[in-house]
């Protein structure tokens, strides 16, 4: 019986991984530092993605409203226009002068009621409360020692 092996079976172990060897050859200190340097490096790189992606849905943000913009001229002339029509169909009716104090009068109601609507809503503007109540408590917050109301 001189191939049978009597030793036992062999455990087997894995080579160490490269953090396995630098955590037993390095020191702690050395270790938070590199940490550290990385959370730094990580945290500008996040802090860039950011202000590209800012850039890029500001950029889109812009030329959206533009586009609202000339939509707004666009309607803005077309209730000119049909103010007009309105206008020069009552005429036939009523006279030319009297037809454009008809339309004048109407627009003056319309603009007197969304402008009472337009108050009422800013009135029930809050702003931002609970954003501001959260920042008052962060000063505190960072001084150690000292307990938050």
């Amino acid at each position: 019986m001189s191939g049978i092996h009597t030793g036992g079976p062999q455990a087997y172990e894995p080579p160490p991984t490269t953090a396995e060897e630098r955590a037993a050859n390095e020191s702690l200190g050395s270790l938070l530092s590199d940490v550290s340097r990385d959370l730094s490096t990580l945290m500008r790189q996040e802090l860039e993605l950011a202000k590209a992606e800012l850039r890029e849905s500001g950029t889109k943000a812009g030329k959206g409203v533009g586009m609202f913009g000339g939509a707004a001229i666009a309607g803005h002339f077309v209730l000119l226009f049909l103010s007009l029509a309105l206008m020069w169909g009552l005429a036939e009716l009523v006279g030319l002068g009297w037809s454009a104090v008809i339309v004048a009068v109407i627009w003056g109601i319309i603009a007197a009621v969304l402008a009472l609507t337009g108050k009422k809503e800013l009135k029930s503007v809050r702003g931002l409360p609970a954003t501001a109540a959260t920042v008052k408590d962060i000063p505190p917050t960072l001084k150690p020692g000292e307990k938050t109301p």
